[in-house]
């Protein structure tokens, strides 16, 4: 009756529906209904690896204040510093209390005070190691010594994604040392969960405009020369799966293929950020564009980290 009636385009709309709903079983990355009604949309993990200490921001030490100029009063800590150990040393910036919460900020940010009463201040977090490597493996994935899966895979694992044709998690720019890919990565979840890191910490943001991700952009092929390599290409893995059952990194490599080939049609678009928003042309050229690419990838439906 759908195809008879309207000229068909009923027709074309259901097999539209049921072309998704076939793709959607089989992609890992469909969204999934979660056990609470979700209040937030996206995740954006803002790290800023060196940034200022808490001491000098919103943590303030007033026993480091009064003991500001005399002498470690404990034995000092395993260290990675030579000789002995210098006096204490207070924050150079003063604290005060704003909004109705009271959190305390420092002078270091004086227009943060006026939007306080947004934030959630944390201070009971702790570190297990002494270096920064395994710092930032217990920030990304809670422990410092075992390999287990980052912050974003486990979001991605549990929600999956709305936009089908970008990365559910993408992380930008991200350190090479200190961890590394681990920091990103999927661990024992399927590798079709793991990041996809737009450039490294190592490149200016030049380097990167013109293609984020490495290979994106085909300059060889067509993409109806790409879609027939793709296809033939797919369907020997298919085929060399059926083979053998159950292997995840098989089938996170088929996934990474099609996404691939997805993303060279909606990813270049997405990252475009001068043609879509002119006034933020300015933070660009200033070098700021990290954080503007986070807000672009964000409307395309694109956690980030």
């Amino acid at each position: 009756m759908l195809r008879a009636a309207g000229c068909g385009f009923g027709y074309l709309g259901l097999a539209s529906m049921l072309a998704e709903a076939a793709t959607s079983a089989d992609n890992p990355l469909t969204v999934r209904q979660p056990h609470f009604e979700p209040k937030a949309k996206r995740v954006i993990f803002l790290f800023m690896h060196g940034g200022p200490s808490s001491v000098d921001t919103f943590d303030p030490k007033p026993r480091l204040t009064a003991d500001d100029g005399k002498p470690l009063p404990f034995k000092r800590p395993l260290a990675f510093a030579a000789g002995s150990a210098g006096p204490l040393m207070k924050s150079p910036w003063a604290f005060k209390q704003y909004g109705e919460s009271g959190i305390p900020v420092s002078d270091l940010f004086p227009h943060v005070g006026g939007c306080v009463d947004d934030l959630c201040v944390v201070r009971s977090m702790v570190g297990e190691g002494v270096d920064h490597g395994a710092a930032l493996l217990q920030t990304f994935t809670g422990s410092s010594t075992f390999t287990r899966p980052s912050l974003g895979s486990w979001v991605l694992y549990g929600l999956g994604s709305e936009n089908q044709d970008l990365p559910g998690y993408v992380t930008i720019k991200p350190a090479l040392s200190h961890g590394g890919a681990k920091n990103w990565g999927s661990a024992f979840l399927p590798g079709s969960f793991q990041g996809t890191a737009i450039g490294n910490a190592g490149m200016n943001v030049d380097d990167i405009k013109g293609e984020p991700i490495e290979y994106l952009l085909n300059k060889k092929f067509t993409p109806e020369q790409q879609r027939y390599e793709l296809d033939m290409l797919q369907n020997v893995n298919r085929k060399h799966a059926e083979m053998r059952r159950q292997d995840p990194q098989l089938e996170a490599r088929i996934q990474a293929f099609e996404l691939a080939f997805r993303m060279q049609a909606k990813a270049p678009a997405a990252f475009q950020v001068e043609k879509r928003i002119r006034g933020h042309q300015e933070a660009v050229r200033s070098g700021r564009s990290r954080h503007v690419r986070f807000r672009m990838a964000v409307p395309a439906g694109a956690p980030s980290r």
